[in-house]
């Protein structure tokens, strides 16, 4: 392969990383606003990426790590402006769009703030908080002055509303009731009470007559406030998480159109599906058939933990115990996007689809995350029971492995983001720890697993359905210890094995009949690979070092160390001259196999790089870790090659136009061009012809330079002074230079280890024209003694 088709560079094109790991969500507008314990993250919906976060900072607190965790937020009704509370007990008022602090006092509740919440009047000032002090204060937050302090909740305030027409707040803490005040005059006007657990969700209708409430005693209650008491107490079997009330002008799947007169309500809570209720009559008037969140494992589970309505998009928000929120179209329900708030580990990856379109991610999850590559929507594969640890695609099948000791095939719909599987592979009695499909003929793949066995199992021609057994053609006991990888020979005529044992094996595919064993490694053996154009084998170990063997000999051929680590990953790239590795200590590298050096170091996860997927391509790859973060790497050796040959072309003409400046003695536009090129040696020549010519001008010049040619200029100069041929360019340049900086029209960095450097020479410099003043003036004395004898 020729040299400059060899890779030697990648950058990150996408990360995406956790952005909901606590907390709860809302929306701002058409984007999701998310908690982190750290930060408040503002996700793009339709791209699934983090666009801005507002950053928690611990400047002003005690906190030794310098930040201070926020607890909770709340967003404004036009979503311009984020209300933060945090660990500190600070409230801190935020710009949503700038993510710029606005305003910041103290919350001065006996605890910390659970609970923040706007009033819904646009052009109010008034702010709420709730404490575990069971305290609900309201703020005027322009003034920064609590405006009152509420009382009457038990325990933690988890829920505050605000009216729209009258001066009223309700809010409900550990009691399991419901309190109102008028925040004018401090006084209550109800106290609901009928709940026997929990308060989840309390909403208002327009008008204003009746109140929602959910909770986890499995009931609805819809309260009369000029009453003060409940009108319908309806029972919905599950425990409740979120409730919200329709507007009336909607139509839901099935055309079922909400009558004007009716109070509708959609909730969700451990069945994961939404259903809507029509409070007055008790009836419910639709049930969500195409759920995609799992039914709650126990009783009183958490499945679905909020629901958002966004009136702008006309959607739902569906906010599920595993951190991933759902997005649906109210009038068909249909999920238009899902994003994973928060993966944990990232164990696996593997490309499925034409052109490698599709990204399937094993965590640390029954569940198998399934990308669209081209706009991160995510739908998830449900089937395993247990930790999913392995997978691998081709075309349009995937095998995944699992803790639960089975293999599942999974197949794509052509055209389409549909997954289904097709086949369930149950003959291992242990952990499944790694997969390989076939690469030619598409009718096998294979698994390991700690019941240290190595099985072949057929592909189905026809693949009817989920209960499908698959068969296992083949089994063989493969190693001593647990197997860590296997991989299939491009040819599909060998497959190799990685053990704990320290060894590798080569195996016949037809009969798993031993070819050979490869022993050298002085730890065990985490990943195994076949060249996909040489007769040779790649494997990783946890003893830091990558090594090559030779099928034929069995004889290592190459070693190569770097990693400080073990090295839990390595794919062949560039068509199999060059290796990228993954290691515990977060690094990526990429090896030249030719000289065995490292021809890159990607540095951007904060722990253990579990995985590289690479499509056929090879013009990107993705990684993944223990750090939550899929990163998306691209390919970009040609880009800077061409921007490195522009600069070069860049050069030589600045160069060329430099020596015509200089023939044409025109130094004072060439002192800037050879600045510019870094040329010291230039830049002295030039200023000392200037000195020489006596040219005028070249304090205004050095003026007219940008800052960072004058920092330039000003470490030439110092260099320059080093030498006493040059202390008098340098003394001249480095005079007008330190004018300017005590003018203030010049800061260079680390000018006071510049200085630090001049003084000695600049004060040998001194001492020797003070000695060569005083010679001069000798034999100036000398000369004038003389005259009266010469006449």
């Amino acid at each position: 392969m020729a040299k400059n088709n060899l890779k030697d560079s990648f950058d990150v094109e996408n990360l995406y990383e956790a952005f909901l790991t606590t907390g709860f969500v809302s929306w701002a507008g058409d984007e999701l606003v998310c908690q982190d314990s750290k930060k408040i993250n503002i996700v793009n919906v339709n791209s699934g990426k983090v666009e801005r976060c507002i950053q928690s900072g611990g400047a002003e607190t005690d906190d030794p790590e310098g930040e201070d965790t926020v607890y909770t937020f709340a967003v404004s009704p036009g979503g311009s402006s984020v209300l933060s509370a945090h660990k500190s007990g600070l409230l801190k008022l935020w710009d949503a769009t700038a993510c710029t602090l606005v305003r910041m006092w103290k919350g001065v509740h006996n605890g910390p703030i659970s609970r923040v919440a706007f009033t819904p009047k646009t052009d109010s000032e008034i702010v709420a908080s709730g404490g575990c002090d069971s305290s609900v204060r309201i703020w005027d937050y322009t003034k920064k002055i609590c405006l009152a302090n509420l009382r009457g909740c038990q325990g933690v305030i988890g829920l505050i509303t605000f009216s729209t027409q009258h001066p009223f707040i309700y809010a409900a803490g550990d009691d399991n009731k419901i309190f109102g005040w008028n925040y004018s005059t401090r006084e209550v006007i109800a106290s609901l009470e009928g709940h026997y657990s929990r308060v989840t969700s309390i909403s208002l209708t327009a008008d204003e007559t009746y109140l929602l409430s959910t909770s986890r005693d499995k009931v609805l209650i819809l309260w009369d406030l000029n009453e003060k008491k409940s009108v319908k107490i309806i029972p919905v079997y599950e425990s409740i998480e979120g409730g919200i009330i329709l507007p009336n002008n909607i139509t839901l799947p099935g055309n079922i159109s909400l009558p004007a007169d009716g109070i509708h309500v959609a909730i969700g809570g451990e069945s994961g599906v939404i259903k809507v209720w029509e409070m007055t009559k008790a009836k419910m008037i639709f049930s969500q058939s195409n759920s995609l969140v799992s039914r709650a494992e126990e009783d009183g589970g958490l499945s679905i933990t909020q629901l958002l309505w966004n009136p702008k998009t006309q959607q739902i928000g569906v906010v599920t115990a595993d951190h991933n929120i759902l997005i649906h179209n109210i009038s068909t329900f249909y999920c238009s996007k899902q994003l994973i708030g928060f993966s944990d580990e990232i164990l696996d990856l593997a490309f499925v689809g034409k052109k490698d379109r599709y990204l399937a991610v094993a965590t640390n999850s029954p569940d198998i995350k399934f990308y669209d590559t081209t706009t991160m929507n995510c739908q998830i594969l449900r089937g395993h029971t247990d930790i999913v640890m392995a997978l691998s695609g081709r075309g349009k099948l995937l095998a995944s492995a699992s803790k639960d000791s089975t293999v599942r095939l999974w197949s794509l719909k052509a055209d389409s983001f549909e997954v289904s599987c097709v086949g369930i592979g149950k003959k291992h009695t242990a952990s499944v720890g790694s997969v390989a499909m076939c690469r030619v003929s598409g009718s096998f793949f294979a698994s390991v697993s700690q019941d240290l066995c190595l099985k072949v199992w057929k592909i189905p021609k026809d693949t009817p359905g989920d209960s499908d057994t698959l068969t296992c053609s083949t089994t063989q006991i493969a190693h001593e210890k647990d197997i860590n990888s296997v991989t299939i020979s491009p040819n599909d005529k060998m497959l190799a094995t990685a053990s704990q044992d320290k060894t590798a094996k080569i195996w016949n595919a037809d009969d798993l009949s031993l070819v050979g064993v490869l022993k050298g490694h002085k730890r065990g053996v985490w990943c195994v690979r076949f060249s996909p154009v040489d007769q040779v084998l790649l494997t990783t170990s946890a003893d830091g070092s990558l090594k090559i063997w030779a099928i034929t000999s069995l004889s290592c051929l190459k070693s190569f160390e770097g990693h400080e680590s073990s090295i839990l990953r390595a794919e062949f790239v560039s068509k199999g001259m060059q290796i990228l590795s993954t290691a515990s200590d977060g690094l990526v590298k990429l090896w030249t196999i030719k000289n065995s050096e490292c021809a890159a170091t990607l540095d951007r996860h904060d722990g253990r790089v579990w995985t590289i997927a690479l499509p056929v391509s090879e013009k990107y790859f993705f990684s993944g870790g223990s750090d939550s973060r899929l990163i998306h790497w691209r390919d970009v050796t040609d880009e800077k090659k061409s921007e490195e040959k522009k600069k070069v072309q860049e050069t030589i003409l600045q160069e060329q136009e430099l020596n015509n400046l200089l023939h044409q003695k025109k130094y004072l536009k060439a002192l800037q061009i050879a600045i510019r090129l870094e040329k010291p040696q230039m830049t002295l020549k030039i200023v000392k012809c200037v000195i020489e010519a006596q040219v005028g001008g070249l304090e205004e010049k050095v003026a007219g330079l940008n800052e960072m040619d004058k920092e330039t200029l000003f470490n030439h100069a110092a260099k320059w002074n080093t030498n006493s041929k040059n202390c008098r360019p340098a003394q001249l340049v480095i005079n007008i230079l330190l004018k300017e900086m005590l003018a203030g029209t010049f800061r260079p960095a680390g000018v006071a280890r510049t200085v630090e450097t001049l003084l000695p020479y600049t004060d040998r410099h001194l001492r020797r024209v003070t000695e060569f003043m005083k010679d001069l003036n000798f034999v100036e004395y000398t000369l004038k003694t003389m005259q009266p004898h010469a006449e």
